[in-house]
């Protein structure tokens, strides 16, 4: 098993949630989580335990963020107008490799990134290897000719797994996708409940 595998599965039973909807999360036969304490009683969460909880799982879900790049995330939605915890979705979904994962371009957010860093994908028919690259609003982001036969590529655009959100327009036979918009929270498409606004109160706090 892939390092890339194995930290995917130790993020789930961590949190107790198949995170990404995955039919083989070994949280869909194991709920508790990992080690030998596991199985023991769960005691009542505190309010902070919630909020670094909420953390833990939205930094997880975008391919196990840094804490570095996830405050940096966040500090910039802080400054920003608007609603922070609605701000901070937008900025995580315009990552290039969650673009390239919502477009069904590859089966997981961390394939996403790996994609990305091997010079994969363009935004604009330029070449980009940045995974947090911040993709904009009307940019098209495209597989390289040379990339669209890959096994992991293939293999994503046929799944039933997930459906292409909204906010992005696809073109499966161009392997290109545009980024129309900026989600809002209600419409980004997680298999669990995302909590951004227990993030703020972490920051916050």
């Amino acid at each position: 098993m892939s390092k890339r595998h194995s930290a995917k599965y130790k993020i789930d039973r961590r949190m107790g949630e198949n995170i990404w909807g995955r039919p083989k999360s070994p949280v869909n036969q194991r709920s508790y989580g990992p080690g030998q304490h596991g199985q023991r009683r769960k005691q009542k969460t505190s309010d902070f335990g919630l909020q670094l909880r909420a953390k833990q799982k939205l930094k997880g879900y975008y391919g196990n963020l840094t804490e570095k790049q996830f405050s940096r995330t966040y500090a910039e939605a802080a400054r920003r107008k608007g609603n922070t915890a609605e701000t901070l979705i937008g900025l995580l979904e315009a990552r290039l490799d969650a673009v390239v994962y919502r477009a069904k371009f590859v089966p997981t957010v961390f394939a996403a990134r790996q994609f990305v860093n091997h010079g994969h994908v363009t935004v604009n028919g330029k070449r980009v290897n940045i995974a947090s690259y911040r993709v904009k609003i009307g940019d098209v982001v495209q597989v390289r000719e040379r990339s669209r036969n890959m096994a992991l590529v293939l293999e994503a655009l046929q799944s039933g797994e997930r459906d292409t959100p909204d906010y992005i327009e696809v073109d499966a036979k161009g392997m290109s996708a545009r980024f129309i918009r900026t989600p809002e929270l209600a419409e980004v498409p997680y298999p669990v409940k995302m909590e951004p606004n227990l993030v703020v109160e972490f920051y916050a706090s």
